[in-house]
């Protein structure tokens, strides 16, 4: 199993707006502190925007801050968002299913339980379990007030 782009940078962005939460902070302090090009994260900062997992403010003193208090944001919803319209395997694919084993496969099943047990354990950690006391990630991340 592999996470996509999107999934990752979501938690990437979120993460750094839990650790700078007493700032608004500008797309392009996120791109460069999560190594990520700023037309990328925009179209997951709108979705994140979206989700009303952040507030996204425009103009000139605009940006980003988490909506969501990050002890109340688990990853599991952050990844269901991300993650929902992405296939594990072709037989999840609906209409792109091309595969001859469909209608007898058993396998479908299996794997439908091991994605809700692999969410329902993400469920159980929040934004703020990924933050807290995490002094590596602070000085990763953390900007220095002005």
């Amino acid at each position: 199993m592999r996470l996509t782009v999107r999934t990752n940078l979501a938690m990437r962005a979120l993460m750094f707006c839990a650790i700078n939460a007493d700032r608004t902070v500008r797309k392009a302090e996120i791109a460069e502190a999560c190594n990520s090009s700023e037309n990328h994260l925009g179209v997951v900062i709108n979705m994140l925007g979206q989700t009303g997992f952040i507030e996204t403010t425009r103009g000139r003193n605009g940006g980003v801050r988490l909506k969501v208090a990050p002890e109340a944001l688990s990853v599991g919803q952050v990844f269901r968002v991300f993650e929902a319209n992405v296939p594990f395997a072709e037989c999840f694919a609906g209409s792109e299913n091309h595969c001859p084993l469909t209608a007898s496969c058993r396998l479908r099943g299996h794997l439908s339980v091991a994605l809700e047990a692999f969410y329902s354990a993400l469920d159980g950690v929040t934004l703020a379990d990924l933050v807290r006391d995490n002094s590596g990630l602070r000085t990763l991340l953390e900007l220095e007030t002005a």
